[in-house]
């Protein structure tokens, strides 16, 4: 996205007392979240999971949950296909 498809946004937030300057990093942050693709977004929270360990049984099936319940929803994928991502 590019600043001006942006603006509108960033002088909404602007008016409501956020510098625009914040509002542009946050902003880029969440285009940035948003823009992950399915894969990036399975191998990540496989990561952040077994870092609060989680065992791979578990976090297979949250993952796949997450992903069709994210706002910019990915694709519908089995347990199987989840762990093909991660470990190809």
């Amino acid at each position: 996205m590019s600043a001006d498809d942006l603006s509108p946004l960033l002088d909404h937030l602007e008016q409501s007392g956020i510098s625009r300057s914040v509002a542009a990093r946050v902003v880029e942050e969440v285009v940035a979240y948003f823009s992950e693709s399915s894969e990036e977004f399975v191998r990540r929270r496989h990561r952040e999971l077994q870092r609060a360990g989680v065992t791979n049984a578990q976090s297979l099936g949250q993952i796949a949950r997450e992903l069709v319940a994210r706002r910019v929803p990915g694709p519908a994928l089995s347990e199987r296909q989840v762990r093909r991502m991660i470990y190809g």
